[in-house]
């Protein structure tokens, strides 16, 4: 379900066009249409949501989603909303990561995610991608990465965050970065992945990532967050809100610790921070919103 007031709401296209320019092309709309949607979108403000704001979702729904939903206000403050477009589990990774960053400003972190980001574009550059094809997306992570670090000329607030996350020609750009790195961290690891490839789509790992990782708009299982959180070092906690009911009686939420494989992870976290990372996503089937721990 669409929440019309959903974090990074903005027109919505047919697909990701190239190059930058062709983003403002919408087809579907009339140029006075796509303006007061810009418009619009400028005057919303995308806040966090207390918990009560999903339960007030299932009020006449199932009895279970609400106990666990009471569950989760016991461990969680708020909720922020992502678009529903399929790409929901990426746009939640890149805003957490870079408010993480904002928040933070913790240096040793970002010179660790360049340093990965470099990894995967010679992975990609190994496995035979033409620098063409994915340069743009990575040089813009770059730039999105190097504006949350504070005290330079080009430094943003949590607000112009926000803004810059829910446009389009930025977010879209971000997004296909992420979705390249996932795709050569499934390709690198062919033969892990292989097994669950096969499970998902009876395809080949390189079939699979060109149909179901690197087009805008498919949607994220399990293979592309473990790719993704071992290609970067970046550990993901995915919370589960579903009908499935508990043995033992006592309502309970389940969740799943996504961490790094590649022994990177020592370097990035503390061990305190290894049994909680800090991405949190809440996972209701289909979609992926970001979640917030209490203080």
């Amino acid at each position: 379900m669409q929440n019309k007031d959903s974090f990074f709401e903005y027109e919505e296209t047919d697909s990701l066009a190239f190059p930058m320019s062709e983003f403002d092309e919408c087809s579907n709309f009339g140029d006075d249409e796509i303006l007061h949607q810009k418009s619009s979108i400028q005057d919303e403000e995308a806040n966090k949501e207390p918990l009560s704001s999903l339960a007030a979702e299932y009020q006449s729904g199932s009895p279970i989603l609400l106990e666990k939903i009471k569950v989760l206000e016991e461990q969680y403050a708020a909720i922020r909303r992502t678009r529903g477009d399929g790409n929901c589990f990426f746009r939640g990774f890149m805003f957490s990561y870079l408010e993480h960053i904002l928040e933070s400003q913790d240096q040793a972190e970002i010179d660790r995610i360049k340093e990965n980001v470099e990894k995967s574009r010679k992975a990609l550059q190994t496995l035979g991608y033409p620098d063409l094809t994915f340069e743009d997306f990575f040089s813009l992570f770059l730039e999105e990465l190097d504006c949350v670090i504070q005290g330079k000329e080009n430094s943003i607030s949590h607000e112009e965050l926000v803004l810059r996350s829910r446009d389009q020609s930025i977010s879209d750009y971000v997004v296909m970065f992420f979705r390249f790195v996932t795709s050569a961290a499934i390709q690198k690891r062919s033969e892990f992945f292989e097994p669950f490839i096969l499970g998902l789509s009876n395809t080949t790992v390189e079939q699979f990532c060109k149909s179901s990782v690197e087009p805008m708009g498919e949607e994220s299982d399990h293979v592309h967050i473990t790719a993704l959180s071992d290609a970067l070092g970046v550990p993901i906690r995915v919370v589960y809100l579903d009908r499935s009911s508990c043995e033992t009686g006592a309502v309970s939420v389940n969740h799943h610790d996504f961490m790094p494989d590649d022994g990177d992870l020592s370097n990035a976290v503390t061990s305190s921070e290894k049994k909680n990372p800090f991405i949190t996503l809440l996972y209701r089937p289909g979609h992926y919103d970001m979640l917030y721990p209490k203080c």
